[in-house]
């Protein structure tokens, strides 16, 4: 398909409007599957089973006047929650949910996701430093700090799926797991490279994506018992909104990479009739987990998080990234 104006406006329009509804009922789901889980009622007043909750809730932030803190920079105040929804949806148009859909599909989808990614720590850094507020400054670097560690296991696994396919293209990746359950890149001993650490790969990208999005029980980054708020402590109203919708937006996308990368992408379990339904089972049980995730562990320390990933992480995704290697020279 010929790319035009038209067709990049119509695909930014259709990701803006996916994340937008993802982020609204994703915290619908998360609310009730955190009642669920602490034994509590959950949004259950509007509308059947609450489900007017989020849109209601959108009204109200929509509603509310977005007021700058006295001595903020104002310029990077305002950007900021715009730089954190804007990576998300530049990711969506390259994300393939099957062999039809996709905005865009490019040769160096992986680079491209990944570069916009780390335009997130920037937004913030810029939320922390415009507020001039010390504990959203603190919150804003350690977020960077965690972000950044987990970048790095989270990228070199990838490199090793990379190398396993052949191709940065992430059409091209789920292609090379066409067929049964067996030939996705999680199960060892019946894919390309033979690499029997392969499942220990698929968990230390989900810890990552996990990091990645400052969800639970690593949101360092907004810890409210020691730095109020986080890194948008000062902010209210759709700036404090556009945060939390690139954060699920965010979700959407890291449990879309799994997919693409470990999972089979659209493919079906039994090798029988692949689609896009497919692609959408595997999506929202990830997401699932994240919820479970969130609201079953308790937060742990700055330290043990960083510690997690320099210590633990990124050598483990080393020695997988060589040993993958030897593998496929071998093979």
């Amino acid at each position: 398909m010929r790319l035009t104006l038209f067709n990049v406006v119509v695909a930014v329009i259709i990701a803006i409007a996916f994340a937008a509804v993802n982020a609204a009922y994703l915290v619908w789901a998360e609310r009730r599957g955190a009642a669920r889980i602490q034994r509590r009622p959950g949004p259950n007043i509007n509308g059947p089973f609450g489900l007017l909750q989020p849109p209601l809730d959108g009204i109200k932030l929509m509603a509310k006047q977005l007021t700058i803190p006295g001595g903020a920079d104002k310029i990077l105040f305002i950007a900021a929650p715009v730089l954190a929804m804007f990576p998300a949806i530049m990711s969506f148009v390259t994300i393939p949910f099957s062999e039809n859909i996709v905005a865009k599909n490019m040769n160096v989808g992986v680079l491209m996701i990944f570069a916009f990614a780390a335009l997130g720590s920037t937004s913030l850094l810029f939320a922390g430093w415009s507020s001039r507020n010390k504990y959203a400054m603190m919150a804003s670097i350690r977020a960077v700090s965690q972000t950044v560690a987990y970048e790095i296991p989270m990228l070199i696994t990838t490199i090793t799926v990379v190398m396993i396919a052949g191709s940065m293209d992430l059409m091209e990746i789920v292609h090379q797991q066409s067929g049964s359950i067996l030939s996705w890149n999680i199960f060892p001993l019946f894919g390309r490279s033979h690499n029997i650490l392969m499942p220990m790969s698929f968990l230390i990208f989900f810890t990552c994506t996990l990091a990645e999005t400052n969800r639970a029980p690593f949101d360092l980054g907004e810890a409210e018992s020691e730095l109020v708020a986080g890194f948008h402590t000062e902010y209210g109203s759709m700036g404090f909104g556009l945060f939390f919708m690139g954060e699920y937006a965010n979700i959407v996308i890291g449990s879309c990479m799994t997919t693409i990368l470990f999972l089979g992408g659209w493919g079906c379990p039994f090798g029988l009739f692949p689609g896009v339904w497919w692609f959408i089972i595997k999506l929202y049980l990830l997401i699932a987990t994240f919820i479970w995730i969130r609201w079953t562990f308790p937060r742990t320390t700055i330290y043990g998080l960083l510690n997690l990933s320099w210590k633990i992480l990124i050598p483990l995704s080393l020695f997988n990234l060589l040993f993958t290697a030897g593998l496929l020279k071998v093979f």
